[in-house]
């Protein structure tokens, strides 16, 4: 919506889990209404309104905008065409998707280079309810491969680690000796507080001198840009700008030091969560926002 230049045009939203500092400053001004998703007639006025779940009540205006479905970065970035077609706008439209797709395109070109010399390891993972296990969402698989890494064995990706279990634990841990990079996706209430002992506590480890990605300081989430604690722009922002997701995993793999990650904060280092509010709108919020281009030899 900000990249098309719509944002203007919302005048609802069912929800107030947003991560958008513009979109937050025009609900607490008034010109975004909060809408009661379980009164359906409240819906009516509107022109479109767009859903994700697809499996919700269908009325009329309903558009169901499935990009966090896509199995590429790319393909979910182009949903904005879709969007682009509500408004009559297919030609800006087109103009983002081009300029986001040529600079993820390029940031490829880069770390081809850079996995020439190594191509490190890179393990997603979740802990529920006791149980570690491995990502299986494609979109985070490619985007390793195009940051120039490796992921865990696909078999691995089938098996889940229950902490509880002796052996389980000792399989989980002789897998993240072999890895380089570990990115924890662990759900929490709690982001802020969310740290390396968290983590170190639910892998069950004491001594953790064989896991490099601790010894290196490579431990990641990507919380870092969120909105009341709990809504993460990954969801949003990190969805239509996916080369600023290249841009941070290719320097997590390839660390420079001179490039801050918008996306991923690093639990090794104790890096914060950066906190959205609507006051860090500064904006003229009628002109499209433009993608943000990452610079690409």
């Amino acid at each position: 919506m900000q990249l098309l230049g719509l944002v203007g045009s919302m005048k609802g939203m069912t929800s107030n889990s947003v991560a958008s500092e513009c979109v937050l400053k025009l609900v607490g001004g008034g010109e975004i209404n909060m809408i009661n998703a379980s009164e359906p007639q409240q819906l009516t006025p509107f022109a479109a309104h767009f859903v994700s779940n697809v499996d919700l009540f269908q009325a009329c205006n309903f558009a169901n905008f499935a990009a966090t479905g896509e199995d590429t970065p790319l393909q979910r970035a182009e949903w904005i065409k879709f969007l682009g077609a509500f408004a009559n706008l297919e030609n800006r439209a087109n103009q983002v998707y081009k300029t986001v797709k040529a600079n993820y395109l390029c940031l490829t070109k880069v770390a081809e280079a850079n996995e020439k010399t190594f191509k490190p390891i890179v393990a997603w993972m979740e802990y529920q309810n006791g149980i570690w296990s491995f990502t299986k969402e494609l979109y985070k698989l490619k985007y390793v491969e195009d940051a120039g890494g490796e992921n865990v064995d696909a078999s691995i990706n089938n098996i889940t680690y229950n902490i509880s279990n002796p052996d389980d634990i000792e399989d989980l841990h002789a897998i993240l000796c072999t890895v380089d990079v570990v990115i924890d996706e662990t759900y929490s209430w709690d982001a802020v507080g969310y740290n390396e002992t968290t983590f170190l506590q639910n892998i069950n480890i004491e001594d953790y001198s064989c896991f490099g990605f601790i010894t290196n300081q490579s431990l990641w989430r990507y919380d870092k840009r969120i909105q009341n604690l709990t809504t993460l722009d990954w969801l949003d922002g990190a969805v239509s700008q996916p080369q600023l997701v290249l841009a941070d995993l290719i320097e997590i793999l390839f660390p420079t030091g001179n490039y801050t990650t918008t996306y991923f904060r690093n639990l090794a280092k104790g890096e914060g969560v950066v906190s959205i509010e609507a006051n860090m709108c500064q904006r003229d919020i009628s002109t499209p926002l433009d993608p943000t281009v990452v610079p690409c030899p």
